[in-house]
This record gives structure tokens, sequence and C-alpha cells, in this order.
């Protein structure tokens, strides 16, 4: 398992590394199931309905580029998503919630059982501790918050 969630960050440092202007991000909880890991990154940055494409544009062409098979595309106009598998089975996907909050998560496949540490990956969004109550998205961003064409 901990050898998965670390597989899991790296796809995650990935993702984020590639996106311009960089958006800020705090960790999200990790889950632990039977057999998988789940990790999580919470995006601060705010981003407004009008950018909302560019970034899932952005994402999908980064996954589909790194061999990535897309799994499921919603393209609903106020909560987009974007799903895929890895080659290797792990699933990502990219989400919107409410006030344009963007939620990346890893799940991995199946592994055999291990305790599993934090990530290692340093946040660039204040971080909350216990990661259960993290406030909408509050960091503004000229070019991901800016409203209008």
């Amino acid at each position: 398992m901990q050898a998965a969630a670390e597989r899991s960050d790296a796809i995650l440092d990935a993702v984020l590394r590639e996106i311009r202007p960089e958006l800020r991000w705090t960790h999200g909880p990790t889950t632990v199931g039977s057999c998988d890991v789940s990790r999580r990154r919470v995006v601060m940055t705010e981003i407004s309905a009008e950018r909302r494409g560019s970034l899932l544009g952005v994402v999908d062409r980064f996954w589909r580029e790194s061999g990535y098979r897309m799994t499921v595309v919603n393209n609903d106009a106020e909560f987009p998503a974007i799903y895929a598998r890895t080659s290797d089975g792990f699933g990502v996907r990219l989400r919107i919630g409410g006030e344009g909050q963007a939620f990346f998560q890893v799940d991995t496949p199946c592994v055999r059982e291990s305790e599993v540490a934090d990530s290692t990956s340093r946040a660039t969004a204040p971080l909350y501790e216990g990661a259960e109550f993290i406030p909408r998205p509050n960091i503004h961003s000229d070019f991901w918050s800016a409203k209008g064409g």
C-alpha cells in the first residue's frame, strides 16, 4: 500500500506541475480500504466558471499524452469532471465542485496491505488539520479566477 500511495503522489505531482499558471493546493484526506488507497489534493485557487474548461482541457490533454485511458468525461456546465485510468490500473479523476473548487483524486488498484504514511509532497496552500474541514477556494489568481472571456 505504501508503494501504491507513493505512486499516487507521483501521479498527482505530475499533473499539478503541468498546470500553468500554478494552482495552489492542499492535501485532502488519504483513505485506506481493504486493499486500496486513495490520495486527494484540494485546489485552493479560485477557478472561475469561465476558466473551468481550460483547466479540464489541460488535464485531459496531459493524461492522454501520458498514456492514460479516459473512462468518463462529464461536461456538466457547473460541475464538470474527467476520469481516467493509468496503464498500471490507477484510477485518476478531476472534478469541479461548489464555487469552482477542483478536486484531484487517485485510487490505487488492489495491493498488498501495509501501513501508509502521509504524503511527503509539499502542499502549495495552507494545510488544514485532519483535512476534514477544508474551506472553499480562497486564493485569487489573475488567470484562473478571471471572469469574462
